[in-house]
């Protein structure tokens, strides 16, 4: 998140929540921090703020109603009333400490943050962020013995990795809130608790959410189903997410008749596609739309992922702009061994 400067940090409380399946204690603050350092709020803030996407929306959700997810309840409470922010932080830190009993869910300490002037839409508004931090990084401290110096071991906590993040903005209350979600650990396995089951939050549909996933789709198609059905070349998988990424920043509407038509081609994969779009947005509970407004944020956000780099065993990396039709693979008779011939005018 940019433009912080701005941001009040107005009351921070710790508990610390173990995992109950270990043995392990949830131990509930009292009060508040005190924090009359104008640094350590700073520190503070850039520690909370700074790795969220503002862009990247969710939203608060339950089956039947919205009033019983718990977090929900809980924030909208402080929002209406700030002398119930210790209070309410106690309920969410039990209700977290109830949400983590998976194996793999690591002790740690639970932040909950109260926010004004935040920027979020054109505009500055007061936030809840609920935070925890797992990872603990061994640190050497230097310091003055008598004549000598000394070196000793602590552990604590890396300000700029935040594991576990959750930012509540004061707006759209009745629809859920608009919130921004971080989980930097526990993504690929069972351990998605933080979201899943602590948070229940659900994208926003709006052109960020369908441009983000749509990218994330096409990678994924690209990298797996399409290399493994129909047996192509990295070169022509790179080619195909060349394509793909292009047409995302040439674009300002998306279609699916269309972008099948120019990026895809083939009828055969086409379907393919398609079908792996189901078991896609089946997989991850949601519905990604046809057609949509292409998000420029999503589409710079995701190119950084769009890896174009042929890799050729250990001694040659070949990157990939476009132009497919100036490449040419190959075996060579005389050594068995693969090659690409490459078609240029220059040379810089």
């Amino acid at each position: 998140m940019t433009g912080i400067d701005s941001v009040q940090l107005q009351q921070v409380i710790v508990h610390k929540v173990g995992n109950p399946s270990r043995g392990e204690d949830l131990k509930l603050s009292v009060n508040p921090l005190t924090l009359n350092d104008d640094m350590v709020r700073a520190l503070l803030t850039k520690y909370f703020l700074g790795p969220f996407n503002e862009n990247e929306l969710y939203r608060f959700t339950h089956l039947s109603d919205i009033e019983m997810n718990e977090v929900y309840a809980f924030v909208r409470k402080i929002f209406e009333d700030r002398e119930s922010f210790t209070q309410q932080s106690a309920l969410l830190a039990q209700f977290l400490y109830s949400k983590s009993t998976h194996v793999k869910v690591k002790e740690g300490e639970f932040y909950v943050v109260m926010f004004d002037d935040v920027p979020f839409d054109g505009d500055f508004i007061r936030a809840i962020g609920l935070f925890k931090s797992e990872t603990k990084e061994t640190f050497l401290k230097v310091f003055q013995h008598g004549p000598s110096w000394e070196v000793i071991q602590e552990e604590g906590v890396n300000i700029n990795k935040l594991d576990k993040g959750c930012l509540i903005f004061h707006t759209n209350t009745n629809e859920g809130f608009k919130v921004c979600v971080v989980d930097a650990t526990n993504k690929q396995n069972d351990a998605q608790y933080w979201v899943t089951d602590f948070l229940q939050v659900e994208p926003y549909a709006d052109s960020y959410h369908h441009t983000d996933k749509y990218l994330s789709l096409c990678k994924s198609f690209i990298t797996n189903e399409y290399a493994e059905k129909f047996d192509v070349s990295k070169s022509d998988q790179i080619d195909m997410l060349n394509r793909s990424m292009e047409y995302f920043k040439t674009k300002e509407n998306f279609s699916i008749e269309e972008f099948t038509n120019e990026v895809i081609h083939h009828q055969e994969v086409v379907d393919t596609f398609m079908d792996y779009k189901k078991n896609f947005e089946s997989a991850r509970n949601f519905e990604i739309q046809d057609e949509f407004a292409i998000h420029v944020s999503a589409v710079k956000q995701q190119q950084r992922a769009f890896k174009t780099v042929l890799k050729l065993d250990k001694n040659f990396h070949v990157y990939i702009h476009g132009r497919r039709d100036l490449i040419e693979k190959g075996v060579d008779e005389m050594s068995g061994k693969k090659y690409y011939k490459l078609y240029f005018d220059e040379e810089s």
